[in-house]
């Protein structure tokens, strides 16, 4: 199951997948596209990926323990779904204008929408169980709640795409070992004939 950097991993293919889509048009350069929180507006970035919440999916189960080898047994993998913001940075001294905006948010969406999943073993390429595949889904929360993350972080609203990638599988970094079998005893019975 997929290690610690799973999360970070997601965010990474997210902007790996806009830096590959979206340059030269519209965004001139890969650089100005990046993992970022509005707050940080005064570097000089115009397409933000901002995780805002990360969120354990309890409706997933999975066995108690799991068998890593011979003599090995560990927890489940916890699934969780990621929720990110995409947001263009008012900060960035591109000087963007309302079409410029609405031209940019509609090409993530477009390239969200035909890049939306992803195999946990594309981005950890050591893995060697199958996992379901991460999909990026457009998050179902209202504006009122897209108003509070901005709020969240001290920013007035601005048109922005909120998405869920899920199911992000966290594999436990707990190993048990079990005993190992050091004596056998094995009886046999016979049972007479004048039992049956």
């Amino acid at each position: 199951m997929a290690d610690y950097p799973i999360i970070s991993d997601v965010s990474a293919y997210i902007v790996r997948t806009l830096r590959e889509k979206m340059c030269p048009e519209p965004i001139p350069s890969p650089n100005n596209i990046e993992v970022s929180s509005p707050l940080s507006q005064d570097v000089d970035y115009i397409v933000g990926l901002y995780l805002y919440d990360i969120v354990e999916d309890v409706q997933l189960s999975s066995p108690r323990l799991m068998e890593r080898g011979r003599a090995e047994l560990s927890k489940p993998p916890r699934p969780y779904a990621l929720y990110y913001m995409v947001f263009i940075n008012g900060g960035s001294q591109m000087g963007l204008k309302a079409p410029d905006i609405q031209k940019i948010i509609g090409r993530v969406a477009q390239i969200v929408n035909d890049n939306n999943s992803v195999r946990p073993d594309e981005l950890q390429s050591w893995l060697t169980t199958q996992e379901p595949p991460i999909t990026l889904s457009q998050a179902k929360i209202s504006l009122e709640e897209k108003v509070r993350v901005w709020q969240a972080i001290n920013k007035p609203y601005q048109i922005s795409l909120f998405y869920k990638a899920a199911p992000v599988f966290l594999s436990s970094g707990e190993i048990i070992e079990t005993p190992r079998v050091v004596d056998a005893s094995f009886s046999l019975h016979t049972v007479g004939e004048d039992q049956y």
